[in-house]
């Protein structure tokens, strides 16, 4: 489809970045005990932009997130440990280039009492989950630019529309009070709490990245008001490895509001949009006044980190499919790592959503 053909095709729908995000360069990534160069670079920014701008979309600029707006959704202590772990970092004599942690809590540790030290080393360790998430000297601007990103998004969907929001780093691996798998601050679920604030009593969101959406589901384990449903390559044998499971539900009051659908390794559109439209129906029987998107285009044929096999074609199937809720929704960007693809497959799916 040429550019004009697929601008005509869609909706009014606004799209939202900043380019603060583009200084969050991280170097160190652990692959099975060798140290590769980082996936989660700039250049995919650079990619979704070109693929918005195909489709005659022209992003607003947000506003970055302050730290008030964040500690809706994180600890007061996690989120300043992001904006000062840089500049504690290189304190240190002989300091490496990035906050990397070489020790975390056990679960040891944590059953005798385990407790944050007054040191960015036990720090890094304490407020990250693993290896792939280190913090550089323009880490914290990026997350800030990015959480404002969703939020904006979000204020699009509180007025009874639809809008995209291209946020870098990406975010559903986040918890509360910890980083991980390239993501520092949870944009989707900062979007919900904006929308439950602005007056939606039930909020569902859809994470269609290849990996579990594990720190959305740690947020909202409880909750009753939000649902929170992930489609998903299985983590027996692929990141976060230790959650993502069907028989996680949620507990307390959120029992029954956690849906996660792990699918095997290698799994192509059939088996995808299957979970994906029973995703869409959750939402519905859920009676979902708002819809937040959490948009992975990892689980792309083409993909680095791949685990599942899904065609261009699958993406805007996948969009049509979501779109059809007929709900006013924000759609954060989540993962998805081949910078010579994402814009094209940011364009099938929005074009998809448009069709629907």
């Amino acid at each position: 489809m040429d550019k004009d053909a697929a601008a005509a095709s869609l909706p009014a729908m606004r799209a939202f970045h900043h380019p603060d995000q583009m200084r969050h360069t991280p170097r160190f990534f652990l692959v099975r005990g060798a140290v590769r160069p980082n996936f989660e670079v700039p250049e995919r920014a650079a990619s979704l932009l070109a693929g918005l701008e195909a489709l005659g979309i022209a992003p607003d600029l947000a506003t970055p997130a302050d730290r008030a707006a964040l500690t809706r959704v994180h600890t007061p202590d996690y989120v300043e440990f992001l904006a000062s772990a840089a500049a504690a970092w290189a304190e240190l004599p002989n300091p490496g280039p990035e906050v990397v942690a070489n020790m975390h809590p056990s679960p040891e540790m944590l059953a005798h009492g385990a407790r944050r030290g007054p040191h960015i080393i036990s720090d890094a360790g304490w407020f990250t989950a693993d290896a792939a998430c280190p913090i550089g000297p323009g880490t914290w601007e990026a997350c800030a630019a990015a959480a404002g990103v969703a939020l904006a998004a979000a204020a699009e969907a509180a007025a009874g529309r639809s809008a995209y929001a291209l946020c870098r780093p990406p975010g559903h691996h986040a918890y509360a009070a910890r980083a991980g798998g390239h993501c520092y601050i949870n944009n989707a679920a900062l979007a919900v709490e904006a929308l439950r604030a602005a007056g939606a009593t039930r909020v569902a969101t859809l994470d269609i990245d290849s990996h579990h959406g594990n720190g959305t589901q740690g947020i909202f384990w409880e909750r009753d008001d939000v649902l929170t449903v992930s489609v998903h390559g299985d983590p027996t044998r692929y990141y976060p490895w230790y959650v993502g499971h069907a028989e996680e539900r949620g507990a307390g009051a959120g029992d029954g509001r956690n849906i996660n659908m792990p699918l095997p390794i290698g799994s192509g559109d059939a088996a995808w949009l299957e979970a994906v439209e029973r995703g869409v129906q959750a939402a519905r029987n859920f009676g979902a006044e708002a819809l937040v998107v959490s948009l992975g285009f990892d689980a792309s044929e083409h993909e680095p980190l791949n685990a599942l096999s899904v065609t261009a074609d699958g993406f805007a199937r996948a969009g049509a499919l979501i779109s059809a809720l007929r709900l006013p929704s924000a759609i954060v960007q989540e993962g998805g790592y081949n910078v010579d693809l994402l814009g094209t497959l940011l364009q099938r799916f929005l074009t998809g959503w448009g069709e629907a």
